[in-house]
């Protein structure tokens, strides 16, 4: 029986691009094949070649569903609201590192995997950088919205802070330590208030 090829979007897409992210969390870039997503989705034999043929197309799935299943850790009704302040900013980028720091930590490994991978691909490099926008253009609405004198500037220094300490509570040497729901806010207040009373 001819195996079906997945539409992007389809279930049996979503799947593949579920299980990919999965088998780079655990086992790296080497570990992730078109072979090894079969397998490990219990697909027939050529399911993931005939979403993406190539190696290239592979990462692109992935990146694409690392974008997606990031953008839904905060719900849209929990995003920081730019008209309500310090605060609401605080509160929501607070939220969404703790998040990601006790609930969506395999998350984080596989966005560091591809974002070394770009490093090494320049076609890979655009498309990473093309969907990273998607979470950095936000935030400079947030902090141009809450008076940032250089919003650009902070951007780079939020998502600076943000890499930072999610590296170092998944991967460096605060790996076994997850800061509290209050202690995010206390960082979070302490960095913005910098920028914006500066």
């Amino acid at each position: 029986m001819p195996v079906r090829t997945a539409a992007p979007g389809s279930p049996r897409a979503e799947l593949i691009a579920d299980t990919a992210l999965a088998l780079l969390a655990a086992r790296g870039l080497r570990g992730l094949t078109h072979r090894a997503v079969d397998e490990a989705a219990g697909l027939p034999q050529g399911s993931t070649s005939n979403l993406a043929r190539t190696r290239q197309a592979l990462l692109e799935v992935v990146v694409r569903r690392q974008a997606e299943r990031e953008a839904q850790v905060l719900t849209p009704d929990e995003l920081p609201d730019p008209a309500a302040g310090l605060q609401s900013l605080t509160d929501g980028l607070a939220l969404a590192l703790h998040r990601y720091l006790t609930d969506h930590r395999d998350l984080l490994v596989s966005r560091y995997e591809l974002a070394l991978e770009a490093t090494r691909r320049p076609e890979l490099r655009a498309f990473y950088d093309a969907t990273g926008r998607q979470f950095r253009d936000p935030v400079t609405a947030l902090l141009r919205a809450a008076g940032s004198p250089d919003p650009e500037r902070h951007t780079l220094s939020v998502v600076a802070w943000c890499d930072g300490l999610l590296f170092s509570c998944v991967a460096g040497s605060f790996h076994a330590s997850v800061p509290s729901l209050e202690e995010l806010r206390a960082g979070f207040r302490e960095l913005l208030k910098g920028m914006l009373d500066g």
